[in-house]
């Protein structure tokens, strides 16, 4: 099982929006002790977002999507969702009610009169339309839920709005509510240091053979051309189980003096 993030819209492929939930959702994962396994991004195209959902939802992942649940017509993710689950879309019960209350809370704020059988009301109630056996995401800015479909065998898929001020803080209560037996259940040690003067190809053979004897470490390796205020580098670390992944950065640091290499550490 791994934990997975879909962003679907057109506006983030094409520029007009920067993509913020990555960083965020990274965020809100690391402070819980999780990792997030993978992350793909998605236009708005209905066969790809119900082939790319299809796919993940075939796995046993934790899989957040974000965008693409409204009611407006470059929104698909709901019925890509019900195609790719093999279900029809039908109105939830549960959130036909928030979407109803929210609407007369507006019309009450307003000062207006509200017929929730008026078209455009009606309309407002797609948004409460999903695949047949989801459960909700409760939305806590404005009530209207996001949805959740149980897949594979103990994965799932939770569907949230694009907007950072509610996908957010229903992915806090996803994670919360049905995940904190995972959190911190797997103790991980990263450390690294700065190396001076050499290349990649040079190093290789010693970070395969640190995997090779450390299974539970992986070796990292991440190049910089410098700026005003450092040299070129090569950041080289470790990361993995914490006591393999000290005995792999003790090796690494021993082989570093033995070639002579300048390195500093920043673990």
């Amino acid at each position: 099982m791994a934990i997975g993030l879909i962003i679907i819209g057109d506006e983030i492929l094409s520029g007009k929006r920067a993509d913020k939930h990555f960083p965020k959702v990274v965020e809100l994962l690391t402070a819980r002790g999780l990792q997030l396994g993978w992350a793909e991004y998605l236009g708005d195209e209905r066969g790809r977002i119900t082939a790319t959902l299809a796919r993940t939802m075939a796995s046993d992942d934790i899989v957040f999507s974000c965008g693409g649940i409204g009611a407006t017509p470059d929104d698909h993710t709901r019925q890509c969702a019900a195609a790719a689950f093999g279900v029809p879309l039908a109105l939830h019960p549960e959130a036909k009610r928030l979407i109803e209350q929210r609407m007369l809370a507006m019309a009450r704020e307003a000062g207006t009169p509200i017929d929730l059988q008026a078209p455009e009301n009606q309309h407002r109630l797609k948004m409460g339309e999903f695949p047949t056996g989801a459960d909700i995401i409760p939305n806590p800015f404005n009530q209207i839920p996001g949805f959740a479909l149980a897949t594979g065998s103990g994965g799932a898929h939770y569907f949230v709005p694009g907007f950072p001020v509610m996908a957010w803080p229903m992915i806090e209560w996803v994670l919360d509510t049905h995940y904190s037996h995972l959190f911190h259940g797997v103790a991980r040690l990263e450390k690294a240091a700065l190396v001076y003067g050499s290349m990649e190809s040079t190093l290789t053979p010693l970070m395969e053979a640190i995997e090779n004897d450390y299974p539970l470490v992986k070796v990292f390796s991440l190049p910089s051309v410098g700026d005003a205020t450092t040299r070129r580098h090569i950041e080289l670390g470790v990361k993995g189980e914490p006591g393999q992944a000290s005995a792999a950065f003790d090796r690494m640091l021993g082989e570093l003096d033995r070639m002579a290499v300048e390195y500093l550490r920043i673990e």
